[in-house]
């Protein structure tokens, strides 16, 4: 129906698909993705460099912090995780590797968006648009500006429950050496262990030391 097609053409691309183990087919006659994209995900991500020396040092933070810690890179002007990382004391998040995100919804979006140049931001502003997932998520092209003015001379970005309400995330860019981001990462968790010292010392000053060795790894390896 969503494609307007008839179902024996339907049919047959989804028969061609599980020939192919790109989909399941179900006993109650419905098909699901199968696991065979994460060949495909898998070898993708296992090439990406900040990947590969992130990964140790998000698990690092995660043990450090006790929540949930996290890699995120920008394609197509959409938020992708990377790679999620849970500490002992971190709560069920909707997060994992693949999930697509509007930048301007989250800390590690807005870190990206804060290194590149304006023309870049407002482009990707104008595919993606700026859709409210909370209440307080940024809805306002000026805003947004604003805040990513503030994220540059301050190094690090927040998140006040814009993606997912009751939580608050510290983000940092991750850049190369001409200073282009190639990603951001963070650490997340509940906003009433997140605040006061921890939330505006503690772990933006960790996750800046992990984003630097990220950094320099990932330049001389």
């Amino acid at each position: 129906d969503h494609l307007d097609k008839p179902k024996t053409t339907v049919y047959d691309h989804l028969e061609t698909l599980s020939e192919l183990e790109f989909v399941v087919a179900t006993a109650d006659g419905t098909y699901e993705i199968g696991p065979r994209f994460l060949d495909f995900g898998g070898y993708a991500r296992n090439r990406m460099k900040i990947y590969q020396v992130g990964k140790p040092e998000i698990r690092d933070l995660a043990m450090s912090t006790g929540e949930q810690t996290n890699i995120l890179i920008e394609e197509h002007g959409r938020g992708v995780y990377l790679y999620t990382f849970k500490g002992e004391d971190a709560v069920q998040l909707d997060t994992y590797a693949g999930l697509h995100v509007p930048l301007q919804t989250t800390a590690l979006g807005k870190a990206i968006l804060s290194r590149l140049p304006r023309s870049r931001v407002e482009a990707i502003v104008d595919r993606h648009g700026m859709p409210a997932i909370t209440e307080n998520t940024i809805t306002e092209r000026d805003e947004l500006l604003e805040e990513l003015e503030t994220i540059r001379e301050r190094g690090y970005a927040t998140d006040e429950g814009e993606r997912v309400e009751g939580m608050r995330c510290i983000a940092a860019p991750i850049t190369d050496s001409n200073d282009s981001p190639i990603g951001a990462i963070s650490v997340s968790g509940p906003k009433n262990r997140i605040r006061d010292e921890r939330f505006y010392e503690e772990i933006p000053n960790k996750v800046l030391r992990a984003a630097n060795v990220i950094e320099v790894n990932i330049t001389f390896s």
